[in-house]
């Protein structure tokens, strides 16, 4: 019995290691040697997996895949992440000094956050609806009156505009000479036109709430968890480009920063300053003015036009000492960004100024209001990084004309020795 279960024994081994070898003969990338290899006495090297470029391929379009796909889900919250980012980022010193007042209290510190930003949002809407509430019937009469309305012959001044006075001076000769109903008939053609604009922007009024909403849900939770978002953020750009990602990222807040007090900031003085001007000189909607100053302002354009505009409406109701004092202060109001926005960028980044006024008219023309923030960013990363590859380059120190050795300075006795 000991001699037959020896020899099932025996057998049983054999057949396992002719599977093993069966296996190995037909699993060639494996990792172990073939039939072939073991008959031969040869060494075959597998395919490294950072060598096959199918692998390689397929991880791509993989990881593809998945940033696509999450960036679709995102995407009705990426504007309102893009602004609490970028209103979390440019505020983070104030919120740092709230807190410290309120005895350390993160929480309080994000309440009082969360109460400025509503203030600051639900101000200028009150603001607008009222403006728009309060003149109602007056705006109801010019519409009434319109049909009837005769345009007067323009005065003589409209002709001695500088470039445009003969264009102004003959279109309104031409709507005075219509008579009544002028107006309305030449306005006609637009009236479809305003419209549909009127109903798109209020069709996106209530998608726009929801927007403010989202944003102020978001920078709440970036208010009270920044510190871990930032380290996460800088971890990121760490493993993804080491040191010079992360100062890229660093860059990015000085960037944000810098457009927050050289930008905003300066519209916001320009603007208040115009529209205290155009209250005290009397001028009619004051608010709107204001409004569509600090518009301009954002834009670069500045506050000049309205101003100007209000400064002929006083000339035109015979307001002369109202008129050019409102003309002197719109050239005071008009160059005050020349001083007041240097100071500030610089106080944000040192940055370029070009660089950053570049990027706030480009932003804005190619990502909307959004873009005032975003085209500085990356007009302000590229510059850097494509400045500290070019300074790598030049390491290496310049061959100049004078450093090159003439063939009389290879015979000299110095070159001998």
């Amino acid at each position: 019995m000991r001699a037959l279960s020896a020899c099932r024994a025996g057998l049983a081994r054999r057949r396992q290691g002719n599977a093993v070898l069966y296996s190995l003969a037909f699993c060639p990338g494996s990792g172990h040697p073939s039939h072939s290899t073991l008959r031969h006495g040869a060494s075959v090297n597998p395919v490294s997996p950072r060598n096959d470029l199918a692998r390689a391929l397929l991880l791509i379009l993989i990881t593809s895949l998945l940033i696509a796909g999450s960036l679709w889900v995102l995407r009705p919250f990426l504007v309102a992440l893009v602004w609490a980012t970028t209103v979390v980022v440019a505020t983070w010193p104030i919120l740092l000094s709230v807190q410290r007042r309120l005895w350390g209290r993160r929480s309080l510190a994000v309440l009082v956050m969360m109460l400025i930003m509503l203030v600051l949002l639900v101000l200028p809407i009150v603001a607008g609806i009222s403006i728009v509430a309060e003149h109602a019937d007056a705006i109801a009469g010019w519409a009434k009156a319109l049909p009837a309305y005769t345009l007067p012959a323009p005065p003589a001044w409209v002709g001695q505009l500088p470039l445009i006075g003969n264009a102004v001076g003959s279109e309104w000769q031409r709507l005075s000479d219509a008579g009544s109903g002028g107006v309305l008939a030449r306005l006609q053609p637009y009236a479809m036109l305003i419209a549909n604009q009127g109903l798109a922007a209020a069709g996106s009024a209530g998608m726009l709430v929801v927007h403010l909403l989202l944003t102020l849900a978001v920078s709440a939770i970036l208010y009270a968890r920044g510190e871990a978002a930032a380290c996460g953020l800088r971890r990121f750009a760490r493993r993804l480009a080491g040191s010079r990602g992360e100062n890229a990222l660093l860059l990015a807040g000085m960037a944000i920063r810098a457009v927050a007090l050289g930008i905003v900031v300066t519209a916001l003085t320009q603007s208040a300053l115009g529209g205290l001007g155009v209250w005290i000189a009397g001028v009619p909607f004051a608010g709107l003015l204001t409004v569509l100053m600090l518009l301009l302002c954002i834009a670069q354009i500045g506050p000049t036009l309205p101003l100007l505009g209000a400064v002929a409406w006083l000339y035109w109701q015979n307001e002369p000492v109202w008129a050019t004092s409102l003309l002197v202060w719109t050239g005071i109001v008009g160059t005050l960004d020349n001083v007041l926005r240097p100071i500030l960028i610089r106080r944000g980044a040192d940055l370029p100024l070009l660089l950053i006024l570049v990027g706030v008219i480009g932003g804005l023309l190619a990502f909307g209001i959004v873009g005032l923030f975003v085209g500085p960013v990356i007009l302000a990363v590229s510059y850097t990084l494509l400045k500290a590859w070019i300074d790598e380059g030049l390491v290496s120190p310049v061959v100049t004309p004078d450093s090159v050795p003439t063939p009389a300075d290879s015979h000299s006795p110095h070159s001998q020795e």
